[in-house]
């Protein structure tokens, strides 16, 4: 199975040692930079990427958990700075993009 999938805003990720799916979606423009990720289901990650439309790929990922969000704009309008919401689902996502990065770049 494969451990990534990306599109344009978005990046799923699985973590085999832990079975745990993730996904983030990260929005950057010249006001500014949001992140949010979520836990996702096995259903979520199995059918992320079969839309031909990118926008249902993060409709479908917004309907999981989200754990962790990150808004930072310049005008700073939309809302706090950072908000995390679950710590241990944070930090296992974190592990499993370093996994996935480490993996891709031993692939090269």
């Amino acid at each position: 199975m494969k451990t990534k999938k990306k599109g344009n805003n978005w990046t799923a990720y699985y973590d085999p040692e832990t079975k745990r799916y993730f996904a983030e979606i990260i929005y950057t423009s010249r006001e500014g930079r949001e992140q949010y990720d979520y836990e996702i289901t096995k259903d979520i990650y199995d059918r992320l990427g079969t839309f031909s439309d990118d926008i249902e790929n993060e409709h479908l990922i917004k309907t999981a958990k989200m754990h962790y969000s990150f808004e930072n704009t310049m005008y700073g309008t939309l809302g706090p700075e950072r908000t995390v919401w679950d710590e241990e689902a944070n930090e296992a996502m974190q592990e499993t993009v370093k996994k996935a990065e480490s993996a891709t770049s031993k692939q090269k």
